[in-house]
């Protein structure tokens, strides 16, 4: 009886054993399927994840809460890179690119760049006169990165292009809702000036006929004179908000708000979950324009 119950442990145990092992190769089986995607920021993430569904993994480069200028990658984020398939670039003179893309593509030669900018008109940059690189921040753009993207995958996958033409028009249709409540909610402003630390709203600004005024001067904390001429122009524009951004320091913001009887609000360019992001900040910029 006890041989009998000890053979039947040892089967029970080398039964278990191999359920594991099977169920081990089936998942890395599966996700040696998947393409594997690299992407430089969030919402590049959330708009390749859109179209790809359950066909990718995608590899965010640029963690949530990181400075995307002065970022510097993991060695667990370059191997990742050296074993993608694609790579999804912002392509507009965007500071982490600058900096790592030469070696990123020394790394893996091999894998498919996709720039997200193109057919975008890019404005230029208030920092460094170059092209300025925040084309995701108005939904308008985002349309086209979303088809750019759709495009580089389609080339890569040709075999399920009408899974990721599905995907494609069905997040289209959501930024072109949010594209359409965000016309409609900012086109009868009065005041239709708003000020930011850190310049990252041009293409927002662009798009729905606003203007933009910046803390930050070419990259930097603004002098003594200069934090008086915001504060002047802040006054003459009757404005009491002072939007910042988690990456920069609110300390200049939250000087001039002092000055203005205002306040700091936050506004993330960077954050997840991109539609429900912007219905966020036209919101704030609504209320706080009207």
């Amino acid at each position: 009886m006890k041989y009998r119950t000890l053979f039947l442990g040892v089967a029970l145990g080398v039964t278990l054993l191999s359920s594991f092992l099977l169920a081990g190769c089936q998942e890395e089986s599966s996700s040696a399927d998947k393409l594997k995607i690299a992407v430089s920021i969030v919402p590049l993430k959330e708009f390749t994840q859109q179209i790809a569904g359950d066909k990718a993994e995608v590899v965010l480069m640029v963690p949530p809460g990181a400075e995307p200028h002065t970022y510097q990658p993991l060695p667990s984020q370059m191997v990742d890179i050296s074993q993608s398939d694609m790579y999804v670039k912002l392509g507009s003179d965007f500071g982490f690119e600058q900096n790592w893309l030469s070696k990123i593509l020394s790394l893996n030669n091999s894998m498919l760049v996709v720039d997200s900018s193109v057919n975008i008109t890019l404005e230029r940059s208030s920092e460094d006169g170059g092209a300025d690189p925040h084309i995701w921040l108005s939904p308008r753009n985002a349309i086209q990165m979303v088809k750019n993207i759709t495009l580089g995958l389609m080339s890569l996958d040709p075999e399920n292009q009408s899974y990721y033409a599905a995907n494609r028009d069905a997040y289209l249709a959501k930024l072109g809702q949010l594209d359409n409540e965000i016309t409609l909610a900012l086109s009868h402003l009065y005041n239709r000036t708003f000020l930011v630390f850190h310049p990252a709203w041009v293409y927002f600004a662009r798009d729905y006929n606003l203007k933009e005024l910046s803390i930050e001067i070419e990259g930097k904390e603004p002098t003594p004179q200069q934090m008086i001429e915001i504060i002047d122009l802040a006054i003459q524009n009757n404005i009491s908000i002072v939007f910042a951004s988690p990456q920069f320091s609110s300390r200049s913001a939250e000087a001039i708000a002092a000055e203005i009887d205002g306040r700091v609000v936050m506004i993330d360019p960077l954050a997840e979950d991109y539609i429900t992001n912007m219905e966020f900040i036209y919101k704030q910029m609504q209320e706080v324009m009207s």
